[in-house]
């Protein structure tokens, strides 16, 4: 049983998933921050701008709607999250196609090496081939030009 949870836990892609658990909490973390460092202060003074100087709380809070006292659908932290999804999702794209393009442009740096040793071995093989048929042909000319018994 120990042995099967060893194998388990080291295939790559468990590994793989376990770096990406950890990558996005701590990315999630730092949106987090982003949203409410910079990109809410900035909607709060736009939002001041439009609306003649009134602070954010009071700007945003016809999006707070409650129906019955005490209950309070709060549309601010759900239009939060959002912004915090969209921002996570696209710096993570961002991430990842950078990855993927360092990726690609060492495959083929790499295929282009062995594209480049390639014809230097053709080169030697066709020598190769071209010498054993000299061979052939100089054998053959000299059994022909022996008596025949």
């Amino acid at each position: 049983m120990l042995k099967e949870f060893k194998e388990f836990i080291t295939k790559g892609d468990v590994l793989d998933l376990a770096v990406g658990v950890v990558i996005g909490s701590a990315f999630t973390a730092i949106i987090n921050k982003i949203v409410e460092g910079l990109i809410t202060p900035l909607v709060a003074l736009f939002i001041s701008l439009f609306t003649n100087g009134k602070d954010l709380q009071e700007a945003t809070s016809i999006l707070d709607y409650s129906p019955v006292k005490g209950v309070k659908f709060a549309f601010g932290d759900v239009i939060t999250a959002i912004i915090t999804f969209i921002l996570t999702g696209f710096v993570l794209f961002l991430v990842v196609k950078a990855a993927n393009r360092a990726k690609n442009l060492r495959k083929k740096t790499e295929t282009e090496e062995v594209i480049e040793e390639t014809p230097a071995v053709e080169i030697y093989l066709s020598e190769i081939r071209d010498l054993l048929e000299k061979q052939t042909a100089n054998e053959t000319a000299t059994r022909e030009n022996l008596p025949k018994e």
